[in-house]
């Protein structure tokens, strides 16, 4: 029973860290960006529904798509305060601007951190969610509003795979992601595609920054560590690589959960840190990612 108990929750977390993680790898494959605000697009996003649905009074759903779209406000603040600035910058060497970008978005996150503890809660909290009741599988007694999040995450990443692959636009950022100056030779903007990155990773991000709040609860303490999460899933899954973000957001996700029911939740993290030292030292370009 244990172990089915294991499986169900693994999966329901471990697609939760999927959706954030392919968000964060998008970015980095199409534009060449490591986001380390990542973990504050998302508080954002779950803050701002919490409090629309919660202290505004909107409901669940009004405020789940607020909170949705707040995200997205504050993906592309990132990349138009934060990124872009810098990579225009005829005052900062070409081979230093990404150690550049790397800085701002870190301090960005930590304004946006900050921001939240002041002008809302530093304290954590929870969105109601969307489907209340308890489902039964198999004999075990699990949260619908859990299964309801693992639903939802697997249509955003079913959707993103037939916007990618089945879309002139999604082709367009494959090409970005491969060889962006024959996207521009061939007459495309590097900037519309970037713009178009951006809005997808914000809605990524910010549907799983809600969909957080309302399975575990969050708070802007969390930042740091949702970025570190997302950062590491990627980096084990290979920089770049949406498919192998995939795959290691659920090694990550089951190896938590494990650790968890069997040893300690507060040593839940240890194993999968271990396991990427590991990775970095013998394979560094990640499981599936290219040399």
């Amino acid at each position: 029973m244990r172990g089915l108990q294991i499986l169900v929750d693994g999966f329901a977390i471990s697609t939760l860290y999927a959706l954030g993680a392919i968000g964060f790898s998008l970015i980095f494959g199409v534009s060449g960006v490591l986001n380390l605000a990542h973990g504050g697009v998302m508080v954002a996003a779950a803050v701002a529904a919490w409090y629309i649905a919660g202290p505004l009074g909107a409901g669940q759903y009004i405020g789940a798509l607020a909170g949705v779209g707040f995200g997205v406000i504050i993906a592309f603040a990132t990349y138009g305060l934060a990124v872009r600035p810098i990579q225009r910058s005829r005052a900062i060497p070409r081979d230093e601007t990404e150690i550049f970008v790397l800085t701002a978005t870190l301090l960005w996150g930590i304004m946006i951190q900050e921001a939240i503890a002041y002008f809302f809660t530093d304290s954590p909290i929870t969105v109601r969610p969307l489907v209340n009741g308890v489902v039964d599988i198999f004999g075990v007694r699990t949260p619908a509003n859990e299964i309801m999040t693992a639903a939802i995450c697997w249509v955003s990443i079913g959707l993103l795979w037939l916007l990618v692959n089945r879309t002139r636009a999604g082709k367009t950022l494959l090409a970005a992601s491969i060889n962006p100056r024959a996207l521009t030779l061939l007459g495309f903007e590097l900037s519309s595609v970037y713009l178009l990155v951006w809005a997808i990773y914000g809605v990524l991000a910010a549907i799983a920054g809600v969909l957080l709040a309302m399975f575990l609860g969050t708070s802007s303490n969390n930042i740091g560590v949702l970025t570190a999460s997302a950062f590491s899933i990627v980096v084990l899954g290979g920089l770049g690589s949406v498919s192998g973000s995939l795959i290691a957001a659920y090694i990550i996700g089951y190896l938590e959960t494990v650790t968890a029911y069997l040893i300690s939740p507060t040593l839940r993290t240890i194993p999968s840190l271990l396991l990427l030292v590991l990775v970095v030292y013998l394979r560094p370009q990640g499981l599936f990612g290219r040399r």
